[in-house]
């Protein structure tokens, strides 16, 4: 069984509840992503925060980003477990329109984010995926929407 913990990329890096909007955009910039996982002082995953929500819901309604915290905008949290089969990972991110799936041990810390890539490297590598789920995936993010 392919779980979660077989496709997703380890060592994602969070960004403090409680800092900045700023920091949080040139952290993406810095790593290269377009999403964090945000986390509390106790290291367990809070919310995640992307690109499009500093644009959309702070920037573009006349907000300032060095003082809106991270956590403002963290939203309800969709996750997975590393344990979960693929099945259960694909369905929570196409039910819930996710295009980056943060992946929590059994303590709620994170240990990893799956994202497209992920899933597209998966199946190109040819032991991951099939052509099936990789096809309702993007059906059901870029389709059916």
């Amino acid at each position: 069984m392919i779980t979660a913990r077989d496709i997703m990329h380890s060592g994602a890096q969070c960004i403090n509840a409680d800092q900045s909007l700023m920091d949080a955009a040139r952290m993406m910039r810095d790593l290269d992503v377009g999403a964090l996982p945000i986390c509390g002082p106790d290291k367990q995953l809070k919310g995640i925060i992307t690109d499009r929500d500093i644009v959309l819901r702070c920037l573009a309604v006349g907000k300032d980003p060095s003082m809106m915290k991270a956590m403002d905008l963290g939203g309800h949290l969709h996750c997975v477990r590393a344990d979960d089969d693929m099945e259960t990972v694909l369905k929570k991110m196409e039910q819930h329109q996710i295009r980056r799936m943060p992946v929590i041990d059994e303590h709620d810390k994170l240990v990893g984010m799956i994202s497209e890539a992920d899933l597209a490297s998966g199946h190109r590598d040819g032991q991951r995926l099939t052509d099936r789920q990789i096809i309702e995936f993007m059906d059901s993010i870029y389709v059916n929407r």
